[in-house]
């Protein structure tokens, strides 16, 4: 595993987290996000940690990669449960422990945290190898399915 450091993400890591986003959304949807609205929705919550929070992992003075964090109260649990989003790693980064470094990092800090009931993710039908590494974090697949409308 290479030597990795974990930060909280800053307006600074801007640039890094559209690219992130914008190859995330093209390799696991096929789909193109209007980078000014990406832009916008990433600085918004950079400012506002109320609407969530990015963490980074650092190799060698370079990203390797990102995750970000977003909270939903429940109140049959009367805790939170933090919904981790926007996971990438750099292609010449995955498969050596990034992913596992910044899930440890944001497990570590939800158990720390007193409000904290659980965490959660959604991956993409399709995306096999999210699921199994996922899996491999001990996390595990629930009843859920996810419905949405978009406005």
């Amino acid at each position: 595993m290479p030597d990795l450091s974990i930060r909280r993400a800053t307006l600074n890591d801007l640039d890094t987290l559209v690219r992130f986003n914008t190859a995330m959304a093209q390799e696991t949807e096929d789909k193109m996000l209007n980078e000014e609205t990406l832009r916008s929705g990433i600085r918004t919550l950079l400012r506002d940690e109320q609407k969530g929070r990015y963490w980074v992992a650092e190799h060698e003075n370079r990203i390797a990669g990102a995750l970000m964090c977003t909270t939903e109260w429940s109140d049959w649990r009367n805790g939170a449960f933090w919904w981790i989003q926007s996971v990438y790693v750099r292609p010449e980064m995955r498969r050596q422990g990034v992913f596992t470094a910044l899930y440890e990092h944001v497990r570590s800090n939800a158990q720390t945290a007193p409000d904290v009931c659980g965490l959660r993710l959604y991956v993409e039908r399709e995306n096999a190898t999210a699921q199994a590494t996922y899996g491999a974090m001990g996390m595990a697949r629930t009843a859920y399915q996810m419905y949405e409308t978009e406005m």
